[in-house]
């Protein structure tokens, strides 16, 4: 996760809640932490992206911020390019534009 968060301008990690938040100037587009024991990330999606992954058992509503289209992903059988790219998602959906522009030109 900090790999994949690394390669993104200006992205952030912060201790939040007792895990490890992933933010743009201060707006959260990801985290790290535990759902019913197992480890999980959190990523920032639209409701229509959250219908279309939460039909799969490694997807899941998160409590507090799904009813704002955000996504759990059980990290214990997950193909991690793909995750790379929900992640990106979230973050072109938080950051300004010109950050979005900085990592397109990347």
């Amino acid at each position: 996760m900090r790999r994949m968060v690394g390669k993104l301008p200006d992205a952030t990690e912060r201790l939040t809640w007792g895990h490890p938040t992933f933010r743009i100037r201060n707006k959260i587009f990801a985290s790290f932490h535990e759902q019913d024991g197992k480890p999980a990330i959190t990523v920032k999606q639209t409701k229509a992206q959250q219908e279309t992954l939460c039909g799969d058992e490694r997807f899941f509503v998160p409590s507090y911020v799904g009813k704002h289209g955000w996504v759990g992903i059980f990290v214990d059988d997950v193909e991690w390019d793909f995750v790379a790219e929900l992640v990106e998602q979230a973050y072109r959906m938080t950051a300004p534009k010109t950050l979005v522009r900085e990592l397109d030109e990347a």
